[in-house]
């Protein structure tokens, strides 16, 4: 009598222990295997998982201390298998597998002559798998057995509730973590990302002896386009700005949505000229004329004449992403006041 509680004090003290310390479904399901497998006395013990989709069961863990291997990783029809048998016969136990089920060319092949399982089922019902024991002896199957199998299929079921909730759970936060840095309507980083990319870009400058290039832009007309067209019109024309500038980026430029119509491609350059501009000067040549001429609206067809543009790139020791994003705004504010003049227009 002492002995038997001494054995279910040690079994529930193994059992508390696994809870307690478990982070991962291997980490439960294994030492419930081993246990399992004391319990049964049955030489096999081991998890499934089904893929009704897929019509087949994978073995993901298991237990083998004897002559018979049932290995983890094995793949088999879902028809073929003493599960399906188990479930649809309502005979989660046989000790006459070779005679009851001598048709299962998996259980030919793995030599199971005793077999036990319950089913794995989710919140909702949805059946996950099966938890199982098998041996090639003939051997009962105690009522004790019988319990622990149920046991520790609930107990293996939660822990894998529990990794799909944190699963789920990080998708959401990882989506939510790229709307808070995109710009809904254009798809591109918006003001968040872009600030937090250009800090980033400057402390690297910083440590590589690199200039920072910062390229502000601003849509002239933007607010006419909206009043004549309509604002889908405008939308639109927002979405293929982005698509023009993004045509004309570097490997390991960013281009952004400030808000409005004010765009702004950040990067990392040298203080070296090319082809006798400055780097500042090359990046304006080669964004520019990527927004001049027509753009389908789809209510209308407009010949746009092009943007404001403040190009800068400054050595990291200048200041910080902000002074840089408004000495460059500063730049694009004077190119816009030249283009009025250039068109006849009041400068404002």
């Amino acid at each position: 009598m002492n002995a038997q509680f001494g054995f279910k004090d040690q079994f529930l003290a193994r059992i508390s222990q696994t809870l307690s310390s478990a982070r991962t479904v291997e980490e439960i399901t294994r030492p419930l295997l081993e246990l399992l497998e004391f319990v049964t006395g049955l030489e096999s013990t081991y998890l499934t998982h089904i893929d009704l989709g897929a019509g087949v069961q994978n073995i993901v863990f298991s237990r083998n201390s004897k002559i018979m291997q049932i290995p983890e990783g094995l793949s088999v029809p879902w028809g073929d298998t003493l599960c399906k048998r188990a479930m649809d016969e309502k005979q989660p136990f046989a000790d006459d597998v070779a005679t009851r089920w001598g048709d299962s060319d998996a259980a030919k092949a793995l030599g199971i002559q005793t077999y036990a399982s319950t089913p794995v089922y989710l919140d909702g019902g949805s059946l996950y798998g099966t938890l199982c024991a098998a041996s090639s002896e003939q051997k009962p199957l105690t009522p004790d057995g019988k319990e622990v199998l149920t046991l520790f299929s609930a107990l293996i079921a939660q822990q894998i509730q529990r990794e799909q909730l944190v699963e789920e759970l990080q998708r959401a936060n990882a989506k939510l973590e790229a709307i808070s840095f995109t710009d809904a309507l254009t798809g591109l980083p918006n003001r968040r990302f872009v600030l937090d990319e250009l800090q980033r870009l400057v402390a690297m400058a910083d440590r590589t002896g690199q200039r920072v290039l910062v390229a502000f832009i601003d849509l002239d007309g933007f607010k006419g386009i909206n009043d004549t067209y309509g604002h889908e019109a405008g939308d639109v024309f927002l979405v293929q700005v982005g698509e023009r500038l993004s045509a004309g980026l570097r490997t390991g430029d960013v281009l952004g949505r400030l808000g409005g119509d004010e765009f702004v491609v950040v990067g990392l350059t040298s203080a070296a000229s090319e082809e006798g501009l400055t780097p500042a000067e090359a990046a304006e040549q080669r964004l520019a004329p990527l927004l001049k001429g027509k753009f389908d609206l789809g209510a209308a067809i407009i010949d746009y004449p092009g943007a404001s543009f403040g190009v800068i790139d400054a050595d990291p020791a200048e200041g910080n992403a902000e002074d840089m994003l408004r000495k460059a705004d500063a730049l694009m504010y004077a190119n816009k006041q030249a283009r009025r003049k250039q068109l006849g227009l009041k400068p404002r």
